[in-house]
């Protein structure tokens, strides 16, 4: 069962062109895969304030995606 949940957590989905645990949490979940450094820009402090703006930046670019995403089929779908 932890199997299938590593790999549904570990799926890039089209719409949203981030990981599903990526969405809910801020981050990366961390695997040996993605044990490389990050930039310190991209680390999230303890504040608590500053975690919220972070994630809603986040939030914004993923909705931002899903409604590139919802124009594209849109315009696929009124084609013929």
């Amino acid at each position: 069962m932890s199997f299938i949940e590593f790999s549904y957590n570990h799926s890039v989905y089209s719409t949203t062109d981030y990981l599903t645990f990526e969405i809910f949490y801020g981050f990366n979940l961390l695997t040996p895969i993605y044990l490389i450094p990050l930039l310190i820009d991209e680390r999230v402090s303890l504040d608590g304030n500053k975690k919220a703006r972070v994630m809603k930046r986040f939030n914004a670019k993923i909705r931002q995606q899903i409604e590139k995403k919802n124009e594209q089929y849109v315009f696929n779908a009124n084609k013929g």
